[in-house]
Formats: structure tokens, sequence, C-alpha cells
């Protein structure tokens, strides 16, 4: 069960990295809690509780590439589906698409036919909310499915950033900066 232990342990394994990628970024780091089995158990144990709790959760859809370490660790404890959003031409098959703006231009998001039926109640899940425009893309895409956006859940949250006054659907973050 997640507790305030496991939240604890969490924090202590996610680094920081100063003027990385370039100069006056603070990265944060999840990767070092994926080195610790006894990090990585307290994170599924958080995330597993934290979605227990929205009941009636269908599918866990997992932003690429990060959220698709997260979502398995709810998926498959939970026995529901985990859903992939990729960005362009990396999935098979009929595709929806859309478009979303980046700091110095425009990505696209995809997510096949079929994977979200109307009315399936969604978990979006990613590493990171920071300025939230890929979260906000991601729901978009799901509401264009008809699926209903539970909640987007999150690793971390650059608070300072206010990424969630840009996504239409409540937040919750394990970790806020």
């Amino acid at each position: 069960m997640g507790s305030s232990s496991d939240l604890e342990i969490v924090k202590a394994h996610i680094a920081s990295y100063p003027d990385f990628p370039k100069v006056g970024i603070l990265f944060r780091d999840m990767f070092p809690i994926f080195q610790s089995p006894e990090a990585l158990a307290a994170l599924e144990n958080l995330l597993v509780d934290h979605v227990k709790g929205l009941q009636g959760v269908d599918a866990v859809v997992a932003l690429e590439s990060r959220g698709f370490l997260l979502a398995p660790l709810i998926s498959s404890k939970l026995g529901i589906p985990m859903v992939p959003i990729r960005k362009k031409g990396k999935l098979p098959g009929k595709i929806r698409k859309v478009d979303f703006a980046l700091e110095y231009g425009t990505d696209t998001f995809e997510m096949q036919e079929n994977s979200i039926k109307p009315g399936q109640r969604v978990v979006v899940i990613d590493d990171l909310l920071a300025t939230g425009g890929t979260a906000k893309a991601a729901c978009q895409l799901i509401r264009d499915f008809s699926g209903d956006v539970v909640e987007l859940l999150v690793l971390m949250e650059l608070k300072d950033l206010q990424g969630r006054n840009n996504v239409q659907c409540p937040v919750h973050s394990i970790v806020q900066f």
C-alpha cells in the first residue's frame, strides 16, 4: 500500500542535474528509481493505490516514452489495458492524430483506432508535467475517441511552469518541484 514512507523513498531516488540539457535547466531524473528495487516497489505502490482510489478506470494511457515505463506497473496490478500514445509514424494500422505546439515548432501524437472505446474511463500517465502541452494534446486525442479522461497522473510536476492550468482534466502528481 502506498504510504508516506513510499513517497520519501521515491523522492530520495530522483536525481537532479543542473544545466542539463542546457544552461539554466535543472533536469529531474527518474531513472535512479528503476535502479533500486525498493524504490521501484514504492513507486508501484503509490501509483497503483492512487489509481485504485479513482474507481472504475478502464485503461491506462501511456505517453511516449517514459509513460511506457510507468503504465505497466499499474495495468498489470489492476488487470486493465495499457494503451500507448506515440509520436508520429511509430504505430501501424489505422490511427488518429493530434498536432500540438512546442516551444519551437509542432509535434504530433498518434493512437491506434479501437484502442479506446467510447465512454471508457482512462488515466493518462507520464513522467513529468511541465508546461502541459503534451498532456493537453493526449487528452484531446482521447476525447476524439469519445473516451473519458479521469485524470492525468504524473510522477513529477514542475509547479512553477503551471502546466496543470493548460490541461482540461484533473491532475495528480506524486512529487512536486
